[in-house]
């Protein structure tokens, strides 16, 4: 088996939730082993949106050097772990945006049989984090994709209580993500790494 597992962590994030945890996703993917590309999707907002919130305004130029994902992340990529905060029950509109090109690849087979995973964050508790997963493996069982949650596999996730991914109360964005949450989403990250590596080895040897 040649070269290391190829993961493509790509998040939306206005005010850096979602962004904490894609980092915490993509280190974890590395210390499992993998080769890793972090990569934010394109903004759709209006700039006076943006400059009417200091935290928003703030996270867009911490963020600058993040490269914007391109559909070759994903062709590249054999684990492709998704994040993003939460809309009404689904993911944010920048995200779906960016997904819903993907039409060019997923008509190749180019999107199926890889490994995908997700995490999100809510404003408020209870406010649609388990429901805006379920959504998101909706694209990938379109796409052929095999889905890989938390489940769970760690006693860590008797304290989290999701099992379908890394998820975060953020309470309108003054709580940053902590270490339950985070650790979701390591384990989220590391569990898409070795059920990518288990399939890689089941390719080679067959």
């Amino acid at each position: 088996m040649q070269g290391r597992t190829k993961v493509a962590v790509v998040y939306y994030s206005a005010t850096g939730i979602t962004y904490q945890m894609a980092v915490e996703a993509a280190q974890a993917a590395e210390e499992a082993g993998a080769e890793v590309r972090l990569r934010k999707v394109r903004e759709l907002a209006p700039e006076e949106a943006i400059r009417s919130n200091s935290g928003w305004q703030a996270h867009r130029l911490e963020t600058q050097d993040v490269p914007e994902v391109e559909l070759d992340d994903l062709s590249w990529a054999d684990v492709v772990i998704f994040g993003t905060p939460t809309r009404y029950g689904v993911m944010a509109a920048q995200l779906k945006q960016f997904i819903d090109t993907s039409g060019p690849l997923w008509s190749q087979g180019l999107l199926a049989d890889k490994v995908y995973a997700g995490f999100c964050s809510t404003a408020t508790a209870h406010g649609g984090q388990e429901a805006t997963l379920l959504s998101m493996f909706n694209v990938f069982y379109h796409w052929g994709g095999i889905v890989v949650t938390p489940g769970y596999t760690d006693p860590s996730q008797f304290v989290a209580g999701n099992p379908y991914g890394g998820s975060h109360t953020s309470n309108n964005g003054e709580t940053a993500p902590d270490s339950v949450a985070l650790g979701a989403t390591a384990l989220t990250a590391r569990r898409a790494v070795q059920v990518a590596e288990v399939l890689r080895r089941g390719r080679a040897a067959g």
